[in-house]
């Protein structure tokens, strides 16, 4: 298991954008997976931001995020699409031809969520998925109870988000939100992943997911498994694992 540890939050987010500039660099037709929330937007920042500086090459990478809220436009500024355009897409210049995002709105998300698993399959797979971790353990947006063979489809939204997000849009009860979602199968195919996590909060479901069962209680726990997961974490977020014994410190 490959844990590393940040010494500071700019160190993590510094790590972090450097993961993603080092698949770009190694891989200039790498097809990268994102992820959405507070813990990775500075890391995006970075990642303009050396762009800026040392442009590079990325005509034929591909970006896209592991999941898309449904049934609101990709104008609501907490859309993926948005968030990964502003923050990543747009900066670097990424093509729409190479910014692969599902609809925020259809009539029929099932054919949109094999459309979307076909377009990254089609592209040889996922080089690297950059994942966040929920507060119940969730990744994408497979909530707890989400079955490891889980495929491309649309789930509930954690309770606490969605409450957010109806506020945010004044979207009534009636109206169904969800969120379309790699699956944990589609997830852990993905060659190469790196989970990113921090802050004092994330501390009990951070050891949870490391130290405990592989269960689908804690969908992020089935990372354990992979051959290939990074899991970077800052202070706060590792404070409670025995990282005498597993981890990496950077």
């Amino acid at each position: 298991m490959n844990i590393t540890i940040a010494g500071n939050e700019s160190e993590f987010d510094r790590i972090a954008a450097w993961r993603i500039i080092g698949e770009m660099l190694a891989n200039p037709h790498a097809v990268i997976g994102l992820s959405t929330g507070q813990t990775t937007k500075n890391m995006h920042a970075v990642v303009a931001h050396i762009f800026s500086l040392y442009p590079f090459d990325v005509t034929h990478i591909t970006l896209f995020n592991v999941d898309e809220l449904t049934n609101l436009p990709r104008s609501y500024r907490g859309s993926c699409y948005t968030m990964i355009k502003d923050q990543i897409a747009g900066p670097l210049g990424i093509g729409d031809e190479n910014f692969i995002m599902p609809p925020t709105l259809s009539d029929d998300f099932e054919r949109e969520s094999a459309i979307f698993q076909k377009a990254l399959e089609d592209r040889g797979g996922i080089d690297l998925q950059m994942l966040g971790l929920g507060a119940n353990g969730h990744i994408g947006i497979n909530q707890p109870g989400t079955p490891f063979e889980s495929q491309t489809w649309v789930s509930p939204m954690d309770p606490d988000f969605e409450k957010r997000v109806r506020e945010e849009t004044r979207t009534p009860p009636e109206h169904p939100l969800g969120g379309l979602t790699l699956g944990i199968k589609n997830i852990m195919r993905a060659r190469k992943i790196v989970l990113v996590a921090k802050g004092a909060h994330k501390a009990e479901i951070v050891k949870k997911m490391l130290e405990g069962p592989v269960t689908t209680d804690i969908p992020a726990s089935a990372l354990q498994l992979h051959p290939n997961c990074e899991f970077l974490l800052d202070a706060e977020a590792a404070a409670l694992l025995s990282i005498h014994e597993k981890s990496h410190l950077s």
